[in-house]
């Protein structure tokens, strides 16, 4: 009952994770184009940096959680995405905002997603995917909460007024929460488990397997679609001519939609097997950007773009580590996701320069056009891998 109360602890502490280090880009990117003198390319530069400082740091991490450190990453990297959102406020300017975005991947690398997953496979080997659709159910809504939460702050008191806000949840709530979470669940972590964390095995040996390089490719494939549609969002919406209460309730659906998505999983069990579930999650992935380009005309559409996109990230969130344990083994679960991180976060730090070049070359439709050609090009490696 304890370690059950543990998991829904690290779920909300993802989902405030979340919201707080990594959406709040895209909840007050509007705020920060239209209030501050910045070049675009500056605004984008500051989560392109913060994804290669945790592409750098996830491979270390990934051995760390493989040696039993989880507990301690879980609890220091909240302090530390608090301290970059406290130089986001105080030094406003193109230096200061790069600063911030620099501790704000170190955070994401040591607090959200890997390593959690990580500490869970350690805890349940095989039977994971059960506690890690649990936590992605919950840490699913925080663009729930962090669109709408950003701009209702924003419009009435200024983002930096919605930052400081996100400082005093990640220290007073993420933290004490997520550190009780993860300090419960590594107390069963057993023991053999512990005793193979002292075998390395070589980064040359996991990255020269197939299966490795099929994954690595489909995951950054799908996280450049997402990431590149997700970061510009509300511009997107604005040059479509949505209205500003259509385009947050829009974008507030995906998270609630990553949601139903990962329930349709749960509730599909063992009669859907991994290659189904991915062959499911592509179909989706592919179908969204229909409707988001048909929803310049019919704007009611852009909810079924919504619904889709935030269903298959959804999905593919849970398949992701379920996928690298079944096909690259369970003792190396850390080293192996995080180099399997890299690809995934280079492509997700590609996505907002290009989605920034995109969008002020052709506008809102070729973001669309290109988004649809890259969910192409994850179908193929889908279809290669299996």
């Amino acid at each position: 009952m304890r370690e059950r109360a543990a998991v829904w602890a690290l779920a909300f502490g993802q989902m405030l994770g979340y919201a707080c280090f990594f959406y709040i880009f895209a909840a007050l990117i509007l705020y920060w184009q239209q209030g501050l003198d910045w070049p675009h390319w500056v605004l984008a530069a500051g989560p392109t940096l913060a994804i290669a400082v945790s592409a750098v740091l996830a491979p270390v991490i990934g051995r760390r959680v493989d040696r039993g450190q989880a507990v301690v990453l879980l609890t220091a990297g909240p302090l530390v995405g608090a301290a970059a959102l406290g130089v986001l406020v105080v030094w406003v300017a193109p230096v200061g905002y790069l600063l911030a975005w620099a501790g704000l991947g170190a955070a994401q690398a040591m607090c959200l997603y890997d390593v959690c997953f990580g500490l869970l496979v350690r805890r349940h080997g095989a039977a994971a995917r059960a506690t890690i659709t649990q936590v992605t159910l919950v840490a699913g809504l925080a663009s729930t909460l962090a669109f709408p939460a950003g701009a209702w702050i924003a419009d009435h008191w200024g983002w930096q007024v919605a930052v400081r806000v996100a400082i005093f949840v990640a220290v007073g709530v993420m933290l004490p929460v997520q550190a009780w979470g993860a300090r419960v669940v590594a107390r069963g972590v057993p023991d053999e488990v512990s005793q193979r964390a002292r075998r390395v095995i070589p980064w040359r040996a996991i990255v020269a397997e197939r299966a490795f390089v099929r994954l690595a490719v489909l995951f950054a494939l799908v996280n450049l679609n997402h990431w590149m549609l997700m970061n510009y969002l509300r511009p997107m919406f604005d040059g479509m001519g949505l209205a500003a209460g259509v385009a947050v309730a829009a974008a507030a659906t995906v998270g609630p939609a990553q949601v139903i998505g990962r329930l349709v999983l749960m509730g599909a069990g063992g009669r859907m097997s991994s290659l189904w579930a991915l062959w499911f999650t592509m179909a989706v992935v592919v179908a969204a950007p229909v409707f988001l380009w048909f929803s310049g005309g019919l704007h009611v559409l852009v909810f079924g773009f919504a619904a889709l996109q935030g269903a298959g990230m959804g999905i593919l969130t849970i398949l992701r580590p379920v996928l690298v344990a079944e096909r690259l083994g369970q003792e190396r679960y850390g080293a192996t996701a995080g180099l399997m991180a890299i690809p995934g976060l280079v492509a997700s730090a590609v996505s907002a320069p290009l989605g920034a070049g995109l969008l002020a070359f052709g506008g809102p439709w070729l973001v669309i056009a290109m988004a649809f050609v890259i969910a192409l090009g994850a179908v193929w490696a889908v279809a290669s891998e299996g």
